[in-house]
């Protein structure tokens, strides 16, 4: 059958009709298809996604906050209908809290449905902002003011939007208003609001303390907010550091308030002096707004040690640096165990004798101290809180072989420093004590109220003690209200009525001087010394008692070595009725011998007694015991030999006699012998006297003359010869002879002649 024309026309329309029905179905189709899955792949995860005119939007919520949100111009789905492009993207993060604003935000991202990664195709940049108020406002808020937040910026930054999680392997650049730099890798945890530099950071800190850090890692967090770096280093114009952990912990504003390092601290500072410090761990607060230094606190078994001039080395438990200005250090505050040594200056050109001289080393043991600087630079002066001990280590004057140490100990200390930084002075009080040690000497100790040490050159020139001042070296011993010790001569001085006990002597004078290295003493004014624990002597005479030996003088000086106290000015040695006067005497304690010495003028002076006259006819007055003063230009006696004897214009008045020589000898019954003979217990008495030179024996009716002139006291006679000898009597006339003896007791005189020379006797004839 013909196809006829118009049914061709009919089913050719119905053909397009059903081809374009086909079509149109087809895309709906499709529309619907693309639709559903941006509808239904959200809402398996729990996301909420908008499509409008202001762009593609996906929130996530927990416990009736959000804790993102990321907004987006555009969106465009691919193909495969799991990847979309996004486009002009922001994501607020606000912290399961709602505590926080931080913003990523860039051009172009990639969106993975199935992953939920978000990937940045270009250049990120982050805002890590605090929001305080977050919680008390309706939920996505934003801030009132968002001031200086932590910029970043990287790219390839992958975004979670299950996790809200954050990272790049790229560089990342980041900045503060104090602190900029970079790194390699950062990571964004939500949860912790935390970012995690991964790798290779650099960083620089401006400001008044502007300084480079290199890290091996580092976070940001900003609750708080904290920079933290490991394995940090850094370093500035006047220093470099570094530790295993480094904590910047910055203001609201994120400035830095404060750096806290911890972990093999160790700062070195390239100032003039420079310095090193060792710590566990180092706080350091600076000012507001100026960002300068207020305060660095070092703890944790601190070390530290400077060079030049003022070379020190020390350690403590805590040490505290105060700050003024533009960071001057003006306060070092150390607490806990602090020893601490000031080194001898490195060696330089010597230009002058004190030069040469080795400085002292000096050592520091206090429980807290304080050091004050000047100008940022010197030490001016400084003080310990409790008890400390300074040990001072030099040579011995005259023995640099022999290294001796002086410990210096107090309550407390003040010292003060040359412009050098050496120590200038040294103050402690109260409850001093100096003990002094070398090789082969014994142990000196002093204590006292109060204890000034005086330097130069780095040196000790003088210790001064005030209050209480005890001294012992062993072998003396001495005390006082005020000493002072000179280290070039090693000679101590005492004043305000010093005692001093040495060699069984007791001496007490206006002022004392003891040599500390000789062990010889020098007292001035006033001088006393009693001489105590002395054994009787009964084969002895003048100074046999056990009696205590008394000396005073105006100076005295002691001998150790030789065992001579020396004594001057007005002297006056006694034991018991025992006396000796002269200007000046020697006397030896072990031998008890004593040398006295004077002159015409100012002569020596002993009194002896002349045993009575046992036996005798004579009257009992005459009888009587009789003291025998004598007196010459020197005295020389040793108590064992028991004879005295005088030179020098000899004196010797006895009763109504009198006799004069050039010297004389005087010999002494032991105590032994004349033990309860005589009502004057102890004193010397006269056993026998020889006078010889221009000797002249004076009574009132006689006058005899002669070379020589031998006294016994047991016979009462005197025998005359050389000269040749002889007698004057005003009543009997005149007798010479070879030798001549006169009885005093009854006034006979025997003649005694020879051939040449015989006796002869003049006879006055009354007319």
């Amino acid at each position: 059958m013909p196809l006829q024309i118009s049914a061709l026309r009919r089913w050719f329309a119905l053909a397009v009709i059903f081809v374009v029905v086909v079509v149109a179905g087809a895309y709906l189709y499709a529309k619907w298809r693309i639709e559903n899955a941006l509808k239904q792949v959200p809402e398996k995860i729990g996301l909420e996604v908008q499509q409008s005119a202001q762009g593609f939007t996906i929130s996530k919520s927990e416990g009736g906050h959000t804790i993102f949100k990321l907004e987006a111009s555009k969106a465009i789905q691919y193909k495969q209908g799991d990847h979309a492009s996004l486009h002009d993207v922001n994501i607020t993060l606000y912290g399961p809290d709602s505590k926080r604003f931080d913003q990523i935000y860039g051009s172009d991202f990639e969106y993975d449905m199935r992953s939920g990664d978000i990937t940045a195709k270009g250049e990120v940049q982050i805002d890590l902002e605090a929001n305080p108020a977050g919680i008390k406002h309706p939920d996505q808020a934003v801030p009132e003011e968002l001031k200086n937040p932590i910029h970043v910026r990287t790219s390839g930054l992958v975004f979670n939007r299950k996790s809200g999680d954050a990272y790049t392997h790229e560089t990342v650049e980041f900045g503060m208003p104090q602190v900029h730099g970079s790194a390699t890798g950062a990571a964004y945890d939500s949860k912790t609001n935390t970012l995690t530099l991964q790798s290779n950071i650099q960083a620089a800190v401006e400001g008044a303390n502007s300084a480079t850090i290199s890290a091996a890692r580092a976070t940001v967090a900003k609750a708080p907010r904290v920079v933290s770096f490991q394995q940090a280093r850094g370093q500035s114009s006047s220093q470099q550091f570094e530790a295993d952990d480094l904590e910047l912990h910055l203001r609201a504003d994120n400035t830095v308030e404060q750096a806290v390092a911890s972990g093999h601290v160790h700062v070195q500072s390239r100032t003039n002096p420079p310095a090193e410090v060792r710590a566990g761990r180092l706080e350091v607060l600076l000012n507001p707004k100026v960002s300068t230094l207020k305060s660095a606190v070092f703890s944790e078994d601190v070390r530290w040690q400077t060079a030049g001039s003022q070379a020190m080395t020390g350690r403590t438990d805590r040490a505290t640096l105060d700050f003024r200005g533009k960071n001057l250090l003006t306060r070092v505050h150390l607490e806990g165990g602090v020893k601490m040594e000031q080194l001898p200056p490195q060696p330089r050109a010597q230009t002058s004798q004190a030069d040469k001289q080795p400085a002292h080393h000096i050592s520091v043991a206090a429980r807290a101290a304080e050091f004050f600087v000047g100008a940022g630079k010197h030490l001016q002066r400084a003080e310990t809180l409790g008890p400390a001990t300074i040990t001072i280590d030099g040579e011995n004057p005259g023995q640099p072989e022999a290294k001796s140490q002086t410990a210096v100990s107090a309550d407390h200390f003040d010292a003060r420093f040359d412009p050098q930084g050496g120590l200038a002075a040294l103050r402690g009080s109260p409850q001093a004590r100096i003990v002094n040690t070398a090789p082969g000497q014994p142990e000196r100790t002093s204590s006292s109220d109060m204890v000034e040490v005086a330097f130069s050159n780095r040196q000790v020139e003088s210790i001064m003690q005030q209050g209480n001042v005890a001294y012992d070296d062993g072998s003396a011993k001495a005390w006082g209200g005020r000493a002072r010790y000179t280290v070039a001569d090693q000679l101590l001085v005492l004043t305000g009525s010093p005692r001093v006990v040495d060699g069984g002597g007791t001496t007490t004078a206006d002022a004392l001087q003891l040599n500390r290295a000789t062990g010889n003493a020098l007292a001035e004014g006033s001088v006393k010394t009693t001489f105590t624990d002395l054994k009787p002597q009964p084969d002895g005479a003048l100074l046999a008692s056990s009696d205590p030996v008394h000396v005073t003088a105006k100076t005295m000086t002691s001998d150790r070595a030789a065992g001579i106290v020396h004594y001057s000015g007005g002297c006056r040695l006694w034991q018991g009725a025992n006396i000796i006067q002269a200007p000046t005497i020697d006397f030896d304690r072990k031998r008890r011998s004593v040398v006295a010495a004077g002159s015409a003028d100012l002569p020596v002076s002993t009194v002896l007694l002349q045993p009575a006259k046992t036996g005798a006819k004579a009257p009992a007055a005459k009888n009587a015991p009789t003291p025998v003063t004598i007196t010459a230009t020197r005295l020389t006696y040793v108590d064992s030999e028991r004879q005295v004897h005088f030179a020098g214009d000899i004196v010797a008045k006895s009763g109504d006699a009198t006799i004069t020589a050039s010297q004389a000898d005087v010999f002494l019954l032991s105590q032994g012998q004349a033990a309860g003979t005589e009502p004057v217990a102890g004193m010397g008495k006269v056993d026998r006297i020889i006078a010889e030179g221009n000797v002249v024996l004076t009574e009132p009716n006689r006058r005899a003359t002669g070379d020589q002139l031998v006294y016994t006291a047991a016979s009462d006679q005197f025998v005359l010869s050389g000269g040749p000898p002889s007698i004057f009597d005003a009543e009997r006339g005149k007798i010479t002879g070879v030798s001549l003896t006169f009885f005093r007791r009854d006034d006979r005189v025997l003649v005694d002649g020879n051939t040449l020379n015989p006796a002869v006797t003049q006879i006055r004839v009354a007319r």
